[in-house]
């Protein structure tokens, strides 16, 4: 075996031109520039995002808006419908009350506070809310109970006089 047979281990550390170092700073600023420009891009799909998102919530608001106002309004118009039943109530239970008067005074004056308490609801229904009522009732069947009782009677049979009419 010769010395020319031997291989010799390569030393790439050796003969570094200036070459290669340029071309390592190349791809170090290469880089460099696509992650500037991955952050860019980034950034600007971010913004972009931000931005559609925004305009969908906002779209979203504004359907939601008018669906709140719609039903508002439908409420309200409920709200004076169930009025004008509970005041025509009211006049019922006077004239219930009317047809008791010779016959059994107690039981008409019962009724005609009944009457009283039904035309306040009609008034707190029209201008109040439904709590109110809720709590309304509530004082009167404490304070009134007969009456109450009376109340939900006639109540009732209203109510099936009004369903059959339907």
């Amino acid at each position: 075996m010769s010395d020319s047979d031997v291989v010799k281990p390569a030393n790439f550390n050796k003969g570094k031109s200036s070459s290669s170092t340029g071309l390592k700073d190349q791809i170090g600023d290469a880089g460099a520039e696509m992650k500037q420009r991955a952050g860019e891009a980034l950034q600007a799909s971010t913004d972009m995002a931000r931005d559609k998102f925004g305009e969908a919530a906002d779209a979203a608001k504004n359907v939601a808006s008018g669906t709140v106002d719609q039903i508002q309004e439908r409420a309200r118009e409920q709200q004076q419908t169930g009025a004008d039943f509970i005041e025509r109530l009211a006049g019922n239970f006077r004239q219930a009350a009317g047809a008791f008067e010779t016959d059994v005074p107690f039981a008409a004056r019962g009724i005609n506070s009944a009457a009283d308490y039904v035309e306040e609801a009609a008034a707190k229904v029209r201008d109040g809310s439904f709590r109110d009522l809720v709590d309304g009732a509530t004082d009167f069947a404490k304070r009134q109970p007969a009456a109450f009782l009376g109340l939900s009677v006639l109540a009732g049979f209203a109510a099936v006089r009004f369903l059959a009419g339907c």
